[in-house]
């Protein structure tokens, strides 16, 4: 009888320890070439949106500074919180010429007439509104100051004085005819004839205990300027959240005087998942009234 021997096929155990040992090695080298790339590409990505966060925050900022009233920016002593007078639109009045078309600065006046029109789509004629101001000539001094409170302010227009603005087309292109019902007095003409009108105060606060920037509007002014989501939201305030994960800010405003330009010095730091930027924008804000 014959016998058949069959070989016996497979993998010692010894076979078996060196195939992971090698393949551990070769799967760790792998991921020495692509964990580390992917590491540094997510914490790029990661730092690119936290300088586009507070590189956005800061130039939304810097646009209603530079759409302020002049002389009505202000900041608190320890920086933490920037108010201003947001203008809708702007223009030049007529100061001499028709007395109907002329503003007349010795008497309560009820209409006249610009020399340049109001621009902005929000306030082309037919264009009314009682809770808009218009200002002429402030200053951001006593007497001649936006938020001088109790109204009315002898500079500008406020709703409390129940005074309705009317904007309407007049006889040129360049023409507009503002209506004011009641008549009202302003206390000072403008040496460059500029009118601006306000749609009101703007407030930006920095919390870096809730880690927030948060912009504020639509609330009574005041004298004092407001510091805390408490006292705006006391005075009707609507507000909306502008950067989050904020770790420190500092708003600077220094004045300039009439006619000459004041600067904002705005910092920003954000941080999230132990990185941190800051960042710091200045803005130029015009004076001249």
């Amino acid at each position: 009888m014959r016998t058949t021997t069959r070989a016996s096929r497979g993998f010692t155990l010894v076979e078996l320890v060196i195939t992971i040992a090698v393949s551990s090695v070769v799967v760790a080298f792998m991921a020495m070439f692509i964990v580390t790339p992917m590491t540094i590409y997510t914490s790029q990505t990661r730092r690119a949106a936290l300088v586009d966060a507070a590189d956005s925050s800061l130039r939304f900022i810097g646009r209603d500074l530079r759409a302020a009233l002049p002389n009505s920016v202000r900041a608190n002593p320890i920086g933490t919180a920037l108010e201003l007078l947001a203008t809708a639109d702007g223009a030049r009045y007529q100061d001499s010429g028709p007395p109907a078309l002329a503003l007349d600065l010795t008497a309560p006046d009820g209409a006249f007439a610009t020399t340049v029109p109001f621009t902005q789509e929000q306030v082309t004629p037919q264009w009314s509104s009682n809770t808009y101001r218009l200002s002429i000539y402030n200053l951001g001094v006593p007497g001649a100051d936006a938020y001088q409170t109790p109204p009315p302010t002898p500079n500008v227009i406020t709703p409390a004085t129940g005074t309705t603005i009317t904007i309407s087309a007049g006889a040129t292109a360049n023409q507009n005819l503002v209506t004011l019902s009641p008549a009202f007095q302003f206390a000072f003409g403008s040496p460059g004839q500029r009118v601006f009108l306000v749609s009101g105060p703007v407030s930006y606060l920095c919390d870096t205990t809730a880690a927030t920037l948060t912009r504020y509007w639509g609330y009574t002014i005041a004298s004092a300027q407001p510091t805390s989501a408490a006292v705006l939201n006391a005075a009707g305030a609507s507000s909306a959240l502008v950067a989050s994960n904020v770790t420190g800010c500092q708003f600077v405003y220094s004045v300039g005087t009439a006619q000459r330009n004041g600067l904002a010095t705005l910092t920003l730091q954000i941080t999230q998942s132990g990185e941190s930027v800051q960042l710091l924008h200045q803005v130029e804000v015009v004076n001249a009234t």
